[in-house]
């Protein structure tokens, strides 16, 4: 009956595909990872990048959790920068850019190295379900492979329609042909699909751009790496470059835009666009008082002369793309490399799904990536993980599931947003989604995760020793601060140098430390006692105490919000809890069946749900669970 048999089985080998294969294989499950193209494995189908504001701590928080993304871009980035240095820890973020290439061969090459792990260059055209569970998939060589569970992360394929100006033909990506089938699978069980849109530029040749019409940026020395275990070392750091869109290249958006896919008399697209990553025909349509766009240069390679326009993503004809980008200071004489195009492709509703991202439907199914409504690299490669996670739990046989809380990472508020609300457009990740990101900073990502890492295998003992180890010095720190006197005499030239009011009396370190313009690097020459042979776990330790002692009050009230939260997250729900004894509005009931929450918090930030019938359901759970219990 079957070619061959595995635990899990991974359709799909982008950033998701990766990310889970790589899970479920270091778990100790026998792994399929299905792809069309195998030389395309980990593509960065768009920007050449990864990190960015939240995206980057989706990364770090990958890296804590045991996954590969942190590795991989320490190994072959060009670039490294930490944004917004000068705001608050709260909204900084790691982003880095990368070789293209060099990111997709190492990834290539550590999954085809790992063991437990199968690579197989197959279209995946159907799976197969028996009595609600998964038992495998069809490929469209008609080969069939046996499987306990299945992720699904077929990322932009799914249907994938490309579109240049009219032109419209097949394909999940440029020169890549789509997936056609599957989607049929999906209706055929009673899930809902629909459509959405993402695009990318064209690239340009960058022996034909004048740099000196842009302004340089250069990435932070020394860099700062991405994965917690990745050792410091100095690395060659290639330039990004800024330049702008021209009243110019708006006026040529405009004539055009009746020979656009989206804006034409012939709308040929329907689905939605990302909102936060727009088209540029999309941006000069929808702010058409901004005299200028912000066009970031980037470079694809070390080893490559393309280059990647940031900002130009647009599906207008050809001949427009052109003008466009020669209406730019610096591309006036730009070649054209590989055009731009849009992209419309099928997404599944991510409320068909469980926080673990099994589907509610078929048990054994999981979804991740873009076929849940995501855009982006890190937010894939996070749900990855977790899906990776979950269906290695399941094929083991365990009864444990994991799900994490928006209290305890980026990744935990993306999947409770997507599985609760759903999306209407391309879901990206932003500092703003999470109540807790004081508390979600990249640089905290191993104290909150690394616990889960090491329980399910990803991490080793040293690795996690390691972590503990640093919040251990960290605590010790703080209580030597909180020791140490400082005398008006060894303090104050220090304190009017940074701008800072001379003491009159004697003053701890900790209280000093606390006022906002006084930098813990500063008073580090008087405090002797806070030194540590291995500088790497010294800097990392000085960065968490002073963000831990600055932001001590609010770190504090959100940790106290944090209590109150977890008092709706601990009240599970059971399975075969019935909606219809509770008497609550017949909406709220239908919404609650359709939903099947695990927990009263879940619950409770349900679209149509009531703050009034929550404690109401509270009271109907625990009378349920007593009556199952015989009391």
């Amino acid at each position: 009956m079957w070619d061959a048999v595995y635990d899990v089985i991974v359709v799909g080998a982008g950033h998701a595909g990766c990310e889970a294969a790589l899970a479920a294989a270091r778990m100790g499950c026998r792994t399929a990872l299905f792809t069309i193209n195998v030389d395309r494995i980990a593509e960065m189908s768009c920007n050449p990048a990864i990190g960015g504001v939240a995206k980057g701590t989706v990364v770090r928080e990958i890296d804590a959790l045991g996954g590969e993304m942190a590795k991989n871009i320490d190994e072959t980035g060009i670039q490294f920068r930490i944004l917004n240095r000068r705001k608050g820890p709260a909204v900084r973020s790691p982003r880095a850019q990368a070789d293209k290439h060099a990111y997709r061969e190492r990834m290539r090459k550590v999954i085809e190295n790992t063991p437990n792990l199968d690579v197989i260059q197959q279209i995946v055209d159907d799976i197969i379900v028996e009595d609600g569970r998964v038992k495998g998939v069809v490929t469209h060589i008609g080969a069939r492979y046996g499987a306990k569970a299945v992720v699904v992360t077929t990322g932009t394929f799914l249907r994938g329609k490309i579109f240049i100006g009219f032109n419209e033909f097949e394909g999940g990506r440029m020169w890549e042909p789509a997936a056609n089938k599957l989607t049929e699978f999906y209706v055929r069980h009673g899930f809902r699909v629909g459509r959405l849109k993402t695009g990318t530029p064209v690239r340009i040749d960058g022996t034909t751009i004048d740099f000196s019409k842009m302004e340089r940026q250069d990435g932070d020395e020394p860099p700062p790496f991405f994965s917690h275990w990745t050792e410091p070392r100095e690395i060659e750091q290639i330039p990004c470059w800024l330049t702008y869109t021209t009243p110019e290249t708006h006026r040529i958006i405009r004539e055009n835009l009746h020979r656009s896919p989206m804006y034409g008399e012939c709308k040929l697209i329907s689905g939605v666009g990302v909102r936060y990553c727009p088209s540029i025909e999309d941006k000069i349509v929808k702010f058409p008082e901004k005299e200028r766009h912000h066009v970031f240069v980037e470079p694809e390679g070390r080893n490559t002369v393309e280059f990647y326009p940031n900002g130009t993503s647009t599906s207008l004809p050809y001949d427009v793309q052109e003008k466009i980008i020669h209406s730019i200071p610096g591309l006036e004489n730009a070649k054209i490399i590989r055009p731009a195009y849009a992209i419309e492709y099928d997404f599944v509703d991510p409320t068909h799904l469980y926080p673990t991202l099994e589907t509610k439907i078929i048990k054994g199914l999981f979804n991740a990536g873009q076929i849940n409504g995501t855009t982006g690299y890190e937010e894939a490669a996070g749900q990855g993980i977790v899906a990776g996670i979950n269906a290695a739990l399941y094929a083991l046989g365990k009864d444990e599931r994991f799900v994490l809380g928006r209290d305890e990472a980026y990744i935990g508020v993306m999947i409770d947003d997507l599985v609760n609300r759903g999306v209407r457009e391309p879901y990206r990740l932003f500092t703003s989604r999470a109540e807790y990101r004081l508390l979600l900073r990249y640089d905290n990502a191993d104290y909150r995760l690394a616990k889960y890492g090491y329980k399910f295998g990803l991490l080793t003992r040293e690795q996690y020793e390691r972590v503990k180890k640093k919040y251990e010095t960290v605590k010790v720190f703080i209580e030597k601060l909180k020791e140490v006197k400082l005398k008006p005499q060894h303090v104050n030239s220090i304190l009017e140098a940074c701008g800072s009011t001379p003491l009159k009396e004697t003053k701890s370190a900790y209280e000093i430390l606390r006022r906002p313009e006084v930098p813990l690097d500063k008073l580090l020459e008087l405090l002797p006692e806070l030194q540590l042979d291995d500088e790497r776990l010294l800097k990392e330790v000085l960065e968490e105490v002073e963000i831990e002692v600055k932001y001590e009050g609010y770190i504090k009230r959100q940790l106290e919000e944090v209590k109150k939260f977890r008092k709706l997250e601990n009240v599970k729900i059971p399975e075969d809890f019935d909606y219809d004894t509770v008497p609550i509005s017949t909406e709220e009931r239908q919404k609650l069946k359709e939903m099947r929450p695990l927990t009263l918090g879940q619950a409770a930030r349900l679209e149509g749900i009531r703050p009034a019938s929550i404690p109401i359901l509270a009271i109907y759970i625990e009378k349920w669970k007593r009556r199952k219990n015989g009391s």
